[in-house]
């Protein structure tokens, strides 16, 4: 069974949050060090169906784990040199 690779956008998507280049640094410079001090899904930016995606995502180390593992490093940082795309 081969996986599937999701990207940065393809996780804001299935989040529900908009997912263009802009608003995805937009995002994460509103948020910045949300991730300091708890695991991403416990951050306090996410809605309750969000929050449940995320732990799922992350506990099963599903397709889903390698953008949020990005994610939490991103929302761990603060300012604005965390923005580089890799």
């Amino acid at each position: 069974m081969q996986s599937h690779v999701h990207t940065m956008t393809d996780l804001f998507l299935q989040l529900g949050l908009p997912a263009d280049a802009s608003a995805i640094a937009t995002f994460i410079e509103k948020n910045a060090g949300a991730c300091q001090t708890c695991a991403l899904p416990y951050a306090r930016i996410w809605s309750d169906s969000q929050r449940d995606f995320l732990k799922e995502a992350i506990a099963e180390d599903s397709d889903w784990s390698m953008p949020a593992e990005r994610l939490t490093s991103l929302l761990s940082e603060c300012g604005p040199s965390t923005l580089v795309q890799s």
